[in-house]
């Protein structure tokens, strides 16, 4: 076992803090060690070759199976994976070996309620990312669903209902568990709808971390700088408020300080441009208007007031248009939905003619997205891959092998490897 999987550092922790950040979890907000689920499985299987695109021909391997609906992948630097279930699992792939690491703070999900994950929750355990200075640290980052004191009544009761929560931790490998476990954010206050959570997080540098709250299906929060929901979050890695955020001087007025930008409606997918390090997202829209755009500071991205899509039952036009005064534009609108989640730009892999492209999964569509960017951002060609071949792709990461993965949203998810062929 390599010393990263042996963590125990002690803790250090800013004293600079959002008023909703909690230290650390108690105990009674942690659960234990379990056995691995049975089902998970190591594979390398081939599920389809010889695929044909625009600039390589590519095969797809199936790498992890057996997941109950998977929602992000991340590797340490040693090569060991992570992946989250959203029932509130975490797997490590540890050369050969699944390993179902405790001590995981709990979610508004009942990992035996099989129910739990259908419908209109979409809570759980969600994204996971590895520190940048992971040898020096031991930290990895994740989000989840933080339930709420189901005794409390009002939406607005602080803890009522879920709220998107962000944690940190170490993994201590041989005893199959988290250690120094810390709750660094909790979105407060909660809401009711148990939708729309964002979730996804980036390390843009300098030591700060950002990330997504979605509007939890709550059409008045995004535009509402009191409250987090429909924001992009910037923190510092401690859970700090990041000092130079554009509404800190205003926050004894009741504006939140730790936004970063407004407007959003549920970006689950979020990444960072390998050349200029801005951080860029997409964004579900209503009933289509699914969003791409570069994330800038104290922007507002419109929703609800601006929208491309309509409502789900009457197929009416949301909001004032499709633009506004001080409404920043996406830089490329699916018209039709594709529901858009997990992105990443390809960097160092072997084809050369996507270095730098940028690939978006589709849950609705249940295929891949890749898109040529130029140097304004915009977006000059779109390429569809894997189309009716793997199901619903819920993140898209890439390797340390340079190679893309992707991974499936389903009840017998995976995680799958593409294969560019010489």
């Amino acid at each position: 076992m390599t010393s990263q999987g042996r963590y125990l550092f002690r803790k250090t922790r800013s004293a600079s803090s959002v008023a909703v950040v909690s230290s650390v979890l108690v105990s009674a907000l942690l659960v234990g060690a379990s056995a691995a689920s049975a089902d998970v499985s190591i594979k390398d299987e081939s599920v389809a070759s010889s695929i044909e695109s625009e600039e390589v021909n590519f095969s797809v391997t199936q790498v992890v199976g057996g997941l109950e609906h998977p929602w992000a992948v991340a590797w340490l630097p040693d090569g060991r994976m992570l992946v989250t279930e959203r029932p509130g699992r975490l797997q490590l792939i540890d050369d050969g070996e699944v390993i179902e690491l405790g001590n995981l703070p709990k979610t508004d999900i009942d990992e035996d309620d099989e129910s739990a994950t259908e419908g209109g929750n979409q809570g759980g355990l969600l994204d996971v990312v590895v520190h940048p200075d992971y040898d020096d640290n031991g930290w990895i980052y994740f989000t989840f669903s933080s339930p709420g004191d189901p005794r409390a009544f009002s939406t607005y009761e602080p803890d009522y209902g879920t709220g998107l929560a962000v944690g940190r931790a170490r993994i201590d490998a041989d005893n199959a568990e988290l250690t120094d476990v810390e709750t660094l954010y909790t979105q407060v206050p909660r809401t009711y709808p148990g939708a729309h959570y964002g979730s996804r997080i980036v390390f843009p540098g300098n030591g700060e971390i950002i990330f997504s709250i979605g509007d939890r299906n709550v059409q008045n929060l995004p535009q509402d700088l009191t409250n987090p929901g429909g924001k992009m979050i910037r923190l510092l890695e401690d859970g700090g408020a990041h000092p130079d955020n554009p509404f800190v001087e205003m926050a004894p007025g009741n504006l939140r300080p730790e936004i970063y930008s407004f407007g959003h409606r549920n970006n689950q997918g979020l990444t960072i441009h390998p050349e200029t390090g801005d951080v860029w997202a997409v964004d579900h829209g209503p009933n289509g208007g699914d969003l791409l755009y570069k994330v800038e500071q104290g922007a507002n991205y419109g929703w609800p007031m601006v929208a491309h899509g309509t409502e789900y039952t009457t197929d009416a036009h949301i909001g004032l248009g499709t633009e506004a005064p001080g409404v920043r534009p996406p830089n490329y609108v699916w018209e039709e939905s594709m529901a858009p989640s997990g992105m990443a730009f390809y960097t160092t892999g072997d084809v050369s003619e996507w270095r730098n492209n940028l690939f978006v999964g589709s849950l609705r569509r249940e295929q891949l997205h890749r898109l040529v960017l130029d140097d304004n951002g915009d977006v000059t060609h779109e390429e569809v891959l894997l189309a009716d071949t793997l199901g619903r792709i819920r993140d898209v990461r890439q390797g340390p092998d340079g190679m893309l993965y992707v991974v499936t949203d389903d009840e017998d998810g995976g995680v799958y490897r593409l294969e560019p062929e010489s």
